[in-house]
């Protein structure tokens, strides 16, 4: 192991036995699970009974049993609202996949649900508005503009959110502003078709001198 590795803070990456999941193997000295504080974990816990947070564990833990490996993750989403009872669905989608967001609203409709969608372009204002460099507008004069989907979508009472292809930032933005929970269907990456992990899949191949791993 090298020294730059050495020198950083250990964590759950690090871990080669998972230990917390198996209960058979050695926990390492680093482990958070040995040496987490007794006011910590209960912290956590206490905060699983707060508000709907207990039937949103419960309802995640069924989805992933009934539907483990069967269910894509449009029918979790589905699966997972009807059990909290979440009816009326917002979308926040980015303009660049409305076709997506079509598509799914039409299945969200045809399973009784009733979609509501707020794109990132919403309002049109210019990027340079809100003091971003004007080389920006390049690619597009119009500003992504979470803040203000989470805000309709919040005054439309949705039950849940779901975001379709918002870009990285954009997406935090989001999740800081809705009342209602969110969940995520799409991650954008433009460069793999909206499939980040394929870069992590090709990270000692193809990506591996772009990410620095070549050192």
């Amino acid at each position: 192991m090298s020294e730059e590795e050495n020198r950083h803070d250990w964590s759950c990456v690090d871990c080669g036995t998972q230990n917390c999941k198996y209960k058979d193997r050695t926990y390492p000295d680093f482990c958070l699970t040995t040496s987490l504080d007794t006011e910590d974990d209960a912290w956590a816990m206490n905060k699983y009974e707060e508000g709907r947070n207990h039937d949103i564990m419960v309802a995640s833990a069924e989805v992933e049993y009934e539907g483990y490996c069967q269910w894509t993750r449009v029918q979790e989403i589905m699966e997972f609202a009807r059990k909290i009872g979440a009816h009326k669905i917002g979308i926040a989608n980015c303009i660049g996949l409305i076709n997506e967001a079509r598509i799914f609203a039409r299945i969200l409709r045809v399973n009784g649900f009733e979609p509501y969608s707020v794109i990132c372009k919403v309002a049109g204002k210019a990027k340079t508005s809100v003091g971003i460099p004007e080389e920006c507008e390049r690619i597009g004069s119009a500003m992504c503009n979470p803040i203000l989907q989470a805000r309709l979508l919040n005054r439309a009472q949705t039950d849940l959110n779901v975001v379709i292809g918002l870009c990285v930032g954009h997406d935090s933005l989001f999740y800081k502003y809705s009342d209602a929970y969110v969940t995520t269907l799409v991650t954008k990456d433009r460069v793999t078709g909206n499939n980040p992990v394929a870069a992590l899949y090709t990270a000692q191949s193809y990506y591996r001198k772009k990410f620095g791993l070549d050192k």
